[in-house]
């Protein structure tokens, strides 16, 4: 674990905006232990589906946004195959529905879903440029449009927001999942000062928008390569969980700084630990390049157009060019990953020894108590909660096969009383 003094440009920003926010006296700082607590990761296991030699509806390419409704069916997004796969408490198929095409409640661009208690499914399509209504049944129910006088589609991560008429959305990384479009006024390639996370409701025949939160987006500056603005390596994403009640929970620097939060009341609540990000190096920086033009190589070996060259077409050359100019966020950020349970405790995965590895799970509730942390390996992050502590854990096999595992966990909070 790294301790100690924070350090770089992101630490000093955040040490502002929390003296800031201390003498306006609206939110409180909550400063957890700086030892960890260890957890034991003995979960029972409820099922698992997903296999290269099962049967054919549980063999995935991609399984994105996963999510269980209030009866503990779990929805699982094949993203790859434009589909969405229905499974009951026990790991059985209740039902398949979804599919690649121009029609009403086929998929064209979709990247985003996130399940209802009810039920019913919203899923966004860039190139629908719309939010999709399924309900408990799979059938499709309706469309709600996406901003129509935008000169690009942006489709971010999704969360179910609360009364079942809305969703929590949130961009990781600024402007990710963006879909230009022709004719877009070139303010859309600049760098957003801030990342919103955003309810939209979406009762009508086009989505509102209401604000939830404002996370700080790191600055940027013009790009030496494409003449647009780039997002510099490790740079600290946005990580969102949502709260019981419509409260958020999210990180935004690359410091130990979660912020609870809601429309109502701003920042009512930060919970920080003494961890401190690790600097960047230079064997850092090169080792990061290495892996990009490696896996471009590899995407590139296995992708071809009809009558293209492509090693000679330019393709290669110009990525290189950018990997080669890469710039660099200036520390690691200390935390990787947020989710959130039904029940209200927030799951943060650490970095570990290095840029790219995930270290210890911390678990902590909104009101500032730390239960404790599962050691690194010990366990993976959650990719979706459920009722009643069920967590599903997408895995994969030694052949590179998604497997969705289901278990439950303990339900942390009892421990803070």
């Amino acid at each position: 674990m790294r301790t100690g003094r924070s350090r770089g440009a992101a630490i000093t920003a955040l040490a502002a905006f929390l003296a800031r926010v201390a003498g306006a006296g609206a939110q409180e700082i909550v400063e957890l232990p700086g030892e960890d607590r260890r957890l034991e990761a003995d979960f029972e296991e409820v099922y698992r589906v997903g296999a290269a030699d099962g049967e054919e509806w549980e063999m995935f390419s991609e399984i994105v946004n996963p999510g269980f409704d209030a009866s503990g069916n779990l929805y699982l997004f094949d993203r790859r195959a434009s589909r969405i796969v229905v499974v009951d408490p026990s790991g059985q198929l209740l039902r398949e529905f979804g599919r690649e095409g121009d029609g009403p409640g086929e998929f064209r661009s979709a990247l985003a879903m996130a399940v209802m208690r009810d039920g019913r499914v919203v899923v966004g399509d860039a190139e629908h440029r719309a939010y999709l209504i399924f309900d408990a049944n799979g059938e499709f129910e309706r469309h709600v449009r996406m901003d129509a006088d935008a000169g690009h589609v942006v489709v971010p991560w999704m969360w179910p927001g609360p009364g079942g008429e809305s969703v929590i959305v949130g961009t990781r990384n600024a402007g990710s999942f963006t879909v230009h479009s022709e004719g877009a006024s070139p303010e859309i390639g600049r760098p957003p000062a801030s990342r919103p996370i955003q309810r939209l409701i979406l009762t009508g025949e086009g989505m509102t928008r209401e604000p939830v939160a404002e996370g700080w987006a790191p600055p940027r500056t013009a790009s030496a390569v494409g003449e647009g603005y780039s997002r510099r390596g490790f740079e600290p994403e946005l990580h969102v969980g949502v709260l019981p009640g419509g409260m958020v929970a999210y990180s935004d620097s690359s410091a130990y700084a979660i912020k609870i939060a809601s429309r109502e009341t701003g920042i009512s609540r930060i919970l920080t630990r003494p961890v401190s990000p690790a600097p960047v190096t230079e064997r850092m920086k090169q080792a990061e390049r290495d892996r990009r033009q490696e896996s471009l190589d590899e995407f590139l070996g296995g992708f071809g157009i009809a009558g293209v060259d492509i090693a000679g077409s330019g393709i290669r050359e110009g990525r290189l060019e950018a990997i080669r100019a890469l710039e660099f966020f200036e520390e690691i950020p200390v935390i990787r990953y947020l989710m959130t349970s039904w029940n209200g405790t927030i799951w943060v995965q650490r970095s570990g020894d290095g840029p790219r590895a995930s270290g210890p799970i911390d678990v902590l509730t909104p009101d500032g108590c730390y239960v404790g942390s599962y050691p690194t390996g010990a366990t993976g992050l959650p990719r979706a909660f459920g009722p009643g502590g069920l967590a599903a854990f997408v895995e994969r096999d030694a052949l590179d096969v998604q497997t969705v595992v289901v278990r439950r966990v303990p339900l942390h909070e009892t421990l803070c009383r």
